[in-house]
């Protein structure tokens, strides 16, 4: 048996297909590496058969996919001299912003929307030193502000139209083919700002490329920092498959939504910032948008939980909930392998989970016999 290895991040492990230099200061909170778990017992309640896996990543550091972008976003501010870093977030970006500044020893400053910020994430920004600014408005207003804001102030915006974000994004991908041995069939993702599913098939592209030519296209989405790993690793890309909050869904709707309105609020984006790259991500991989309901993203988020024992925010349930409709209806073939992202942690909304939960806490007294009668009570 070897001993000796550590993992120290997703920098480190993919350093010859990232933009970084052997200088470069690497900020890492051990990011990556997150878990791909085979789904049993939600399949067999299907009548067709795929092979569907969720990429979990509300393992990461802060507890959403954020952290992957993040740890790239501010690892080149610190290279570039930055004394700062300021991001618009619906809670999981500014946690990540927060934590991955914490740790570079530089300011952090966060734009929230009032209200429908999940407190776990609030929370989390706030204990890692941020500076909060709640504005009087959404996420659009705080990503518009915040774009201005980076334009005429010596501070580094770190959303996904950060191309650096994109290049930590699509780490996912790598990891995704080296556990299958190839790429899935089709890969679902929650639908936001739509940086995570252009920097999926920047990864897939990147894994799939016989030649430094071949990843051209895929350096067109983040502006040319792709880095060639060669040798063709796959041979196919999925289909991408991305979901929305019927509330939220300017991709379905074919034009910006100016009020959008869910309980996932991680998605509660009405003007995706990569637009223009998502819809070409769907055009070359031959995939589709497509809108959940909240009472849809709710029950699969439960049902994720109570079959699987994975619990992940309302967002991330999304994929599987638009993956499972789209598998009954013969939309995504039998036979099929599928990944679905899981972008977040459940702990990051526990408020939501709790208020659809049916099951409530059984009082009895501090006895054997009414602790007994209570455990037979509800033996199934």
């Amino acid at each position: 048996m070897a001993f000796g290895h550590r993992y120290t991040g997703l920098i480190e492990r993919y350093r010859d297909r990232l933009p970084v230099h052997d200088d470069t200061r690497i900020i890492s909170l051990g990011e990556g590496n997150t878990p791909l778990i085979r789904l049993n017992n939600i399949p067999r309640e299907l009548t067709r058969e795929v092979e569907i896996y969720v990429k979990f990543e509300g393992l990461n550091p802060t507890g959403s996919f954020k952290d992957r972008g993040m740890t790239m976003a501010v690892t080149k501010a610190i290279e570039e001299g930055s004394r700062a870093i300021v991001c618009a977030s619906t809670g999981n970006t500014s946690a990540a912003a927060a934590a991955y500044a914490a740790r570079a020893g530089i300011t952090a400053f966060v734009v929230i929307p009032d209200g429908k910020i999940a407190l776990g994430k609030l929370a989390q920004a706030m204990m890692h030193g941020a500076t909060v600014i709640q504005i009087e408005g959404n996420f659009d207003d705080g990503m518009r502000l915040v774009k201005e804001v980076a334009s005429n102030t010596p501070v580094t915006l770190v959303n996904s139209v950060n191309p650096y974000r994109l290049q930590g994004q699509k780490t996912a991908a790598f990891e995704i083919v080296e556990e299958l041995g190839r790429a899935p069939d089709y890969h679902c993702l929650p639908v936001g700002n739509a940086g995570n599913i252009t920097a999926h098939w920047i990864g897939y592209s990147e894994m799939a490329a016989k030649s430094s030519d071949d990843v051209t296209e895929a350096c067109s989405y983040c502006k040319g920092h792709c880095k060639y790993a060669g040798g063709g690793m796959v041979g196919n890309r999925p289909h991408m498959v991305g979901y929305q909050a019927a509330g939220s869904a300017p991709f379905m709707r074919g034009a910006m939504v100016d009020n959008p309105d869910t309980v996932a609020t991680a998605i509660r984006i009405g003007h995706p910032q990569s637009w223009d790259m998502a819809w070409k991500v769907r055009e070359e991989s031959g995939g589709w948008f497509d809108e959940c309901q909240d009472d849809e993203i709710l029950a699969a988020q439960k049902l994720l939980a109570e079959k699987e024992g994975v619990f992940c925010e309302p967002a991330s349930a999304a994929s599987l909930a638009g993956a499972l409709r789209d598998i009954r209806e013969g939309k995504i073939q039998e036979g099929s392998t599928v990944v679905c992202t899981l972008t977040g942690n459940g702990l990051k909304d526990p408020d939501t989970a709790i208020a659809q939960s049916v099951i409530q806490p059984a009082k009895v007294p501090a006895e054997l016999d009414a602790v007994s009668r209570a455990i037979r009570d509800n033996l199934v």
